[in-house]
């Protein structure tokens, strides 16, 4: 988000804008309707006080979906989200759709939900006002935890606000937003509705090769994991594939909504099954994608739409191909906490006070910094078998991995002093599910998180090593990772 370069400013013309809008926040804020902690996690389920070791009766899943695509696309203006402002989309190339698993194990604990929204991200705002209708319709009677992430398409419609008509207009639709949360809502209560019995299983593979990583340090997750329901009935299996890979492979050129190719790996796995698939993205941040992300964003002639669904049939061919899997013993455990971060990015706060993001803050009484109320969970599938951080955000994999760049090599100059995720967890697999629950940006780790001396987050810097720092104009402040891990430390810490 090059705001300011992007309109042409020079420097001293950004300096003062910089400033202007520090006034402006000073000026504006007192008159903004905030949130309180108490509101803003009314309808966030905590989940289990402690976790259990002993398994359940047997598993129980439901599947739901529902396309959220509007049928007016081309006729009214909906923006697309991911890339540049000002970008009406013409066409649909493949909907949009709201993906909901019900999964029980048989503990009479309740159940717990996970659900996928094609979309570039959803805010926990919107997030709550789904867990309310679901919970309010007494439709599913006993309910743990809802979680609701973002595959993160770069093609779909702007759920965010911010890729509007031009920057600092909304580019949300507020009766797609209001469609978008009533049908992702009848998805869930749908899928447990369609709850069946049977046997849930788990496997990897290796795609190293078909991921890309453009910000040092080269560091990702080189494994897709596939979380597989078998019912007992015989009917159509249900796949829950994980991977870390932006969804952009269309490129900054597309005028068509399209979930990216998660939907064209799902057809294939729906196709040679007749079963149903959901993807869930994992630590992105910094940045993941595809192997030829490169030709997609710097090759003009590039073809970008073959080359997404060809991708996605073969990441589809992939899951299918996966051998050695092992059964999950019936055995569900999860914990949410809710979480307050100091935004420090100015881009935010005026997008909040502008009513353009509808993230929840918290600002208290004569005081101007602002609070982003947001919340973490951790969830394991069996005993110690798979186990997976459910994070708001572009999580950066390094904070996953515990690879940091050392302090010679990085930005700033120190290392990173962190607790790494794969250290709070003895699973056999775990992973990250990123955009979960909230959408906040790229979380950074601070050794590398790098601002313009003058400018703050409204223009991108270069280091010492002449590496540029996009994503930090994007994120809520440098000291947004190492709170969210020193709270997913404590958390883990005290269920086990």
């Amino acid at each position: 988000m090059t705001v300011l370069r992007f309109l042409g400013f020079p420097v001293a013309v950004r300096r003062l804008i910089s400033v202007i809008a520090a006034l402006l926040i000073l000026i504006i804020s007192p008159f903004v309707e905030y949130s309180t902690p108490e509101e803003a996690s009314e309808y966030m389920l905590p989940g289990d006080a402690s976790f259990s070791r002993e398994a359940g009766s047997g598993w129980s899943v439901g599947f739901a979906k529902t396309v959220l695509t509007p049928d007016d696309v081309g006729k009214k203006t909906y923006y697309i989200a991911g890339y540049n402002s000002d970008n009406p989309a013409e066409g649909v190339l493949d909907d949009m759709y709201a993906r909901a698993v019900w999964l029980d194990d048989g503990t009479g604990r309740g159940g717990v939900v996970l659900c996928a929204v094609d979309c570039v991200g959803l805010s926990r705002h919107d997030v709550g006002e789904i867990r309310a209708a679901v919970i309010e319709s007494s439709a599913i009677p006993s309910l743990r935890s809802v979680n609701i992430c973002a595959t993160h398409t770069h093609s779909a419609i702007d759920t965010q606000g911010l890729w509007g008509r031009s920057y600092f207009s909304d580019g949300k639709d507020e009766q797609f937003q209001k469609s978008l949360k009533e049908k992702t809502a009848q998805a869930i209560v749908n899928a447990y509705a369609s709850r069946r019995e049977g046997r849930l299983y788990y496997g990897t593979a290796d795609i190293s090769d078909r991921i890309a990583d453009t910000r040092t340090p080269v560091d990702f997750d080189p494994l897709l994991t596939s979380v597989r329901f078998a019912p007992a009935d015989g009917s159509g299996d249900v796949y829950i594939v994980n991977m870390s890979c932006h969804p952009e492979l269309l490129g900054r050129g597309t005028k068509n909504v399209s979930a990216d190719f998660p939907a064209y790996m799902g057809r294939v796995i729906e196709e040679r099954t007749g079963g149903e698939f959901m993807f869930v993205n994992g630590a992105v941040g910094g940045q993941l994608s595809a192997d030829r992300i490169d030709d997609v964003l710097k090759d003009p002639d590039f073809d970008c739409e073959a080359y997404m669904k060809q991708y996605g049939r073969e990441m589809g061919e992939t899951v299918l191909g996966i051998s050695g899997e092992k059964e999950i013993s019936p055995l569900i455990n999860i914990r949410t906490e809710p979480l307050t971060l100091e935004c420090e990015n100015t881009i935010f706060k005026l997008g909040k006070l502008i009513g353009i993001l509808n993230n929840d803050i918290q600002k208290k009484p004569l005081d101007t910094t602002m609070y982003i109320l947001t919340e973490i969970s951790y969830m394991e599938l069996g005993d110690r078998q798979i186990g997976m951080f459910l994070m708001p955000g572009e999580l950066y994999s390094e904070l996953y991995s515990g690879n940091f760049l050392p302090a010679e090599q990085s930005a700033n100059g120190f290392d990173a002093d962190y607790k790494a995720l794969s250290e709070m967890t003895d699973c056999e697999r775990s992973f990250v599910v990123g955009l979960c629950n909230d959408a906040l940006g790229y979380i950074i780790p601070d050794n590398d998180f790098l601002n313009n001396e003058w400018l703050g987050f409204f223009d991108i810097c270069k280091d010492r090593f002449g590496r540029t720092h996009y994503e930090e104009t994007n994120s809520v402040g440098p000291d947004t990772a190492g709170a969210i891990l020193e709270a997913m430390d404590s958390l883990t810490s005290s269920v086990k």
